[in-house]
């Protein structure tokens, strides 16, 4: 299982997790290739590593598509969520929370208006963005899915400050009520961020596993998550083939 040169807790808590499971765990030295490591199956790492590594060793990262969030029910999110290129989202001319799908491209944040939104001469004009309203959770949840269930989870704020907690029975209720009304969009392991708005329970945001931090949830679970959403190319399920990340 491949590493990025840059490891937090989190990551080191799966690779801790790998190891008692057997596997052999390689930290690359920088954002290149390690050197003399002929073969990898799985990896936890942000996207820029993901798009070298993954290629190269024949993994396949499964994610969402860039659009699932803007097209789930308003029930589903308690807001308006709109996919744009970066193009269109420049006439914006209101407050939004915008940021890029998929990766960091774009800094997730409110904006002030579009013409605050980095500019062509920094993004392609076809970049795809998430723009929705500016709303506060009062409460938000990780939750690991796997195989149209919740794996394991937690909380990972309160009040809009991070404040790691159990799982709620609650937050997995609803994260199962997603999974049966959306789920069929998303591959069979995948995250999900679930969180109360005004009391009403909202969908967040899906994010791909193995680019995901675990919070306070069980590392042998999530991990299960993990080795599904990055594994070879060659033993991915007909279901989720869809849903393998291109390299940007």
């Amino acid at each position: 299982m491949l590493f990025p040169p840059r490891l937090t807790a989190s990551a080191e808590s799966v690779g801790q997790a790998a190891r008692r499971r057997g596997l052999r765990t390689v930290q690359s030295a920088s954002f290149r290739l390690p050197d003399g490591l002929r073969s990898a199956e799985h990896l936890h790492a942000g996207p820029d590593f993901a798009d070298v590594a993954a290629p190269a060793y024949g993994i396949a990262p499964l994610e969402a598509p860039y659009d699932w969030l803007a097209g789930l029910p308003q029930e589903l999110t308690r807001r308006d969520v709109r996919a744009m290129p970066i193009a269109e989202a420049y006439a914006l001319r209101r407050p939004a929370f915008v940021k890029s799908p998929n990766d960091k491209s774009i800094r997730a944040m409110v904006y002030a208006d579009g013409s605050r939104l980095p500019g062509p001469d920094a993004v392609e004009p076809e970049t795809p963005v998430l723009v929705s309203d500016t709303v506060t959770f009062t409460a938000e949840y990780r939750l690991h899915c796997l195989d149209g269930a919740v794996h394991t989870g937690s909380r990972y704020a309160d009040g809009g400050r991070l404040a790691l907690g159990p799982l709620s029975e609650a937050a997995r209720a609803f994260g199962a009520d997603v999974i049966a009304e959306a789920g069929a969009g998303l591959p069979s392991a995948i995250v999900i961020d679930v969180g109360l708005i005004d009391g009403h329970w909202a969908v967040v945001e899906a994010n791909a596993a193995w680019a995901s931090g675990l919070y306070a949830a069980s590392p042998d679970r999530a991990l299960d998550v993990i080795l599904r959403a990055a594994g070879p190319a060659g033993d991915v399920a007909p279901r989720d083939r869809p849903f393998i990340r291109t390299p940007s």
